[in-house]
């Protein structure tokens, strides 16, 4: 299982939104001053995003909960995010490649756009379990 824990946003009919409360790990440590690294996750964090979880527990705004995911939930979602499309890519470019090289550009970027929508179409979300800390 795969865990991290959150803080409850709002909650309303057994759905509650909750946003990380564990900090990444750039822009986190105490030597961001000399780190050159820090620098980017000034630029590439923005505010936090919420996400909405299914919960039975009782919870109010504040409160702490323990997000987990299964591996394979976790293992999925990769494969239909980025495996998928970039072997469609791949499959645009070569079936594409025989009418030019502009030709395979586009077949490449018709393969990943394929690639997202059948991700997207597909309907599937990973399961998250939420428990009260």
């Amino acid at each position: 299982m795969i865990e991290t824990s959150a803080r409850v946003v709002s909650s309303h009919n057994g759905t509650v939104l909750v946003e990380p409360t564990v900090q990444s790990g750039c822009g986190g440590c105490g030597s961001r001053e000399v780190c050159g690294v820090s620098g980017l996750g000034k630029y590439f964090s923005g505010a936090r995003k919420t996400i909405a979880v299914k919960c039975d527990a009782s919870v109010r705004a504040g409160d702490e909960l323990q997000l987990s995911m299964s591996e394979g939930d976790m293992l999925k979602a990769g494969m239909l995010a980025y495996l998928l499309p970039s072997v469609l890519a791949l499959v645009g470019a070569g079936v594409a490649s025989s009418w030019g090289d502009v030709a395979a550009v586009v077949g490449a970027a018709a393969g990943i756009a394929l690639g997202f929508l059948l991700g997207r179409l597909s309907g599937w979300v990973p399961q998250m379990v939420a428990k009260k800390m």
